[in-house]
């Protein structure tokens, strides 16, 4: 498998974890606590992981670029 196809597979992941989390810390119930940490744990967690997806997600791009282009790392 390329090294572009487990990137991409790495940030849909990341992502979703992302996404997963951020809701559950919106929805959560008054007590602030999501997965046992703070909700505002959770948020700015949430916000790394889409951070970090995207970085694949960029990363993906540019390997498959070079992949085009014979380049491959």
């Amino acid at each position: 498998m390329k090294l572009s196809k487990l990137m991409h597979v790495a940030s849909v992941i990341i992502g979703l974890a992302g996404v997963i989390t951020f809701a559950s810390a919106i929805l959560s119930g008054a007590d602030n606590l999501v997965f046992g940490i703070t909700k505002l744990d959770a948020l700015l967690c949430s916000a790394i992981l889409v951070l970090i997806a995207i970085w694949l997600s960029i990363g993906t791009i540019h390997h498959i670029i070079l992949e085009k282009r014979g380049d491959i790392i």
